[in-house]
């Protein structure tokens, strides 16, 4: 059941993507098109057992640097800071905070970094939303028993991903126009 689920959300991811991104540029798409299948990959594994493999996210950095190697070497420093920047800003979370944030969460923070550059920046903001939406709905459910629930971030890390692929750079670009213009 939970396969052909992710099969399912998997080949819908694909479409949508493959309609936003286009194929005028092949890299974006295949880098698209992987990182879609990566954090499906995530979401169910950190659904179902509370945790985010390491391979999967080595095996998923490992394919976003080689493809943007390939289809756009110029971009791999843009990449690399927003991968140090994003993980940098999880990890020093899961410190501070380790029963809230696993080191899985940071280092999928920096694997969406190395697909997405800038644009990891509202991926960031939407699954922190989400994030805090979730937990409000567990408050509603459970009241002060919400507290000795935990739910993984995993997912909503992999919601704020997929959302940053699509539209992640015209929100960037939508507030640095806003609040950043040299007028």
């Amino acid at each position: 059941m939970l396969q052909k689920l992710a099969l399912a959300i998997g080949l819908f991811l694909f479409a949508v993507t493959s309609l936003i991104v286009g194929a005028d540029d092949v890299g974006e798409l295949v880098l698209g098109l992987v990182l879609c299948a990566v954090l499906v990959t995530v979401a169910l594994t950190d659904l179902q057992r509370r945790v985010i493999p390491n391979a999967t996210v080595l095996a998923g950095s490992v394919a976003a640097i080689a493809i943007a190697m390939v289809s756009d070497p110029g971009s791999l420093p843009d990449r690399a800071l927003a991968a140090l920047v994003a993980g940098g800003v999880l990890f020093a979370l899961a410190l501070a905070y380790p029963r809230g944030m696993g080191m899985g969460d940071a280092k999928l923070l920096a694997m969406m970094g190395l697909y997405l550059g800038r644009a990891v920046a509202p991926a960031v903001v939407i699954a922190f939303m989400s994030g805090g939406l979730g937990g409000l709905v567990l408050i509603g459910r459970h009241g002060k028993g919400a507290r000795k629930r935990t739910i993984p971030f995993g997912p909503f890390l992999a919601l704020g991903g997929i959302l940053g692929l699509w539209f992640g750079e015209d929100i960037v670009d939508w507030y640095l126009d806003e609040f950043f213009r040299g007028d």
